[in-house]
């Protein structure tokens, strides 16, 4: 199927490791000119270097962290100067964060600064020229909503849930739609090596919480992202798409 991407341009965040590699993956194999950003440099070279091995052209490598207003700026204005205006965001980065009951505000507030605030911002920064070309995809990258213990990354998603769908309807008619992906378990990065850290932990987990009996690649994620962008999508926004397996804690 001809998803009907070819040149156009992406920004893909947390695109050093795990699901933001598998989206910039899917996203290139359909010759969309990525950006590829996240914190780790050295990471976002090897990932560059593996897309431009499958797909013959380089993703622009952006070393910036999303929470630092001035590093966002700079990270659009980049990818900007580097591919023109940007048709698609792919607001991956963001990272668990379970607390204690008497977490205080700042461990808090860091929470909702990468996975809320980072991702209201960057959409904000690549909105206007969306809508003034009546085009453009965001898709966020969300998490469980089934928590078993207090997590402020949870909460921090839950608001992009809601954000997202409000937005979805403000910028409808500009042609700009805004979805996002609800995650179960991925093999990455975060998830095998501090969720479940062990092949028998990884084993109980699925025995008693994944009916589909595995965890997803990021390849699962960045197949579903990649057509929400497409044309053929076009009349899909404000959706919140679980891809888990059939992972729903309390339904077992």
């Amino acid at each position: 199927m001809d998803l009907q991407l070819e040149n156009r341009t992406a920004i893909v965040t947390g695109a050093s490791t795990g699901i933001g590699v598998g989206i910039a993956r899917c996203l290139a194999r359909e010759r969309v000119r990525i950006a590829i950003a996240a914190r780790r440099g050295d990471r976002l070279s090897a990932v560059a270097d593996d897309i431009e091995a499958q797909t013959g052209v380089r993703p622009v490598a952006i070393v910036a962290d999303v929470t630092a207003p001035d590093d966002l700026a700079r990270l659009v204005r980049d990818a900007v100067g580097a591919l023109g205006n940007i048709d698609i965001l792919i607001n991956c980065a963001g990272g668990s964060r379970p607390l204690p009951l008497d977490a205080g505000d700042a461990a808090w507030d860091e929470a909702f600064a990468l996975n809320f605030t980072a991702v209201r911002r960057l959409t904000d920064a690549v909105l206007p020229s969306m809508r003034a070309r009546r085009w453009g995809r965001v898709i966020n990258i969300s998490g469980t909503m089934e928590p078993r213990s207090l997590n402020a990354a949870s909460a921090a998603k839950a608001a992009v849930h809601l954000w997202a769908k409000g937005l979805s309807c403000d910028v409808a008619a500009d042609g700009v739609t805004v979805n996002t992906i609800a995650p179960g378990r991925i093999n990455s990065e975060q998830i095998l090596n501090r969720l479940h850290p062990t092949d028998d932990a990884r084993a109980a987990f699925i025995r008693a919480n994944i009916p589909i009996g595995h965890f997803g690649e990021p390849e699962d994620i960045g197949h579903l992202a990649t057509f929400l962008c497409s044309p053929l999508a076009g009349y899909v926004t404000g959706a919140v798409v679980p891809v888990d397996g059939g992972m729903h804690f309390f339904a077992h």
